[in-house]
């Protein structure tokens, strides 16, 4: 594949309103489409907002009806879709990402470090999730998997070349988070993408600012409050970043 476009979208979310927040993502994926781009990942629990008190209320299953929307996008602009949702699960639900191909082939990846307090309502994931553009593997992350290093350390050794994780942060924690990512791209010689919510959702205020990293460090930033794909392209191995209003 001579270049290749991989996509972080900054996006709010608004509580428990899952078709308000699917038109959110659909309008997002249709830029990313005209943009040529071949994943677009979205930030955590995007569907439903960081909203862990009624998230088993809104767990989703792979075969959810509410996903069709979202598959249909993924099919007719041919783009591959990470979107945050809470996952069924015996017991708990998980935090997770839904990966919808573009042939509308439903798959996740559920959160394996969890936030301190984020236990009471969310049981962990157990399996790392890569998914393969071309001959370029790309691992999935969700927020807190993003702190622990022996994460990012698995991904690399399964082989992924691009790292992308959902998250939320807030002011308060980005430098030091924005800090780590920075530095698992150069350790690595890996993109790390991160898409962060840009409105306050929970009892949270994110921070947007959702960003793009290669080792040679950071290659494009969303402002804190813009609805912004934040776009790295390949080309002649090398990645550049681009940022785009949505």
């Amino acid at each position: 594949m001579p270049n290749l476009k991989i996509a972080v979208a900054q996006v709010a979310s608004v509580k428990g309103d899952v078709d308000e927040n699917i038109s959110t993502h659909l309008k997002a994926v249709k830029k990313a489409s005209e943009l040529g781009v071949s994943y677009v990942v979205f930030p955590e629990l995007s569907l439903t907002g960081y909203e862990p008190e009624i998230a088993a209320h809104l767990a989703f299953s792979s075969d959810d009806k509410r996903l069709k929307p979202l598959i249909a996008s993924a099919i007719k602009y041919n783009i591959k879709i990470g979107v945050g949702a809470p996952l069924q699960s015996n017991g708990l639900p998980k935090i997770g990402l839904i990966v919808i191909s573009e042939l509308g082939a439903v798959d996740t990846y559920e959160k394996m470090h969890l936030h301190s307090g984020e236990e009471v309502y969310f049981n962990y994931g157990t399996n790392h999730k890569l998914i393969t553009i071309g001959n370029t593997k790309i691992a999935n992350a969700i927020c807190a998997d993003t702190n622990n290093t022996n994460h990012v350390h698995t991904c690399s050794e399964l082989g992924a070349s691009v790292y992308v994780a959902g998250v939320l942060i807030t002011a308060g924690g980005y430098d030091a988070d924005t800090a780590v990512m920075a530095d698992y791209a150069k350790k690595y010689n890996i993109l790390v993408a991160m898409a962060n919510h840009n409105q306050p959702t929970g009892n949270w205020v994110p921070t947007g600012k959702s960003a793009i990293w290669s080792n040679t460090g950071l290659l494009a930033s969303a402002s804190e409050n813009e609805n912004a794909l934040v776009v790295a392209e390949k080309l002649n191995d090398k990645w550049s970043g681009h940022v785009f209003e949505i």
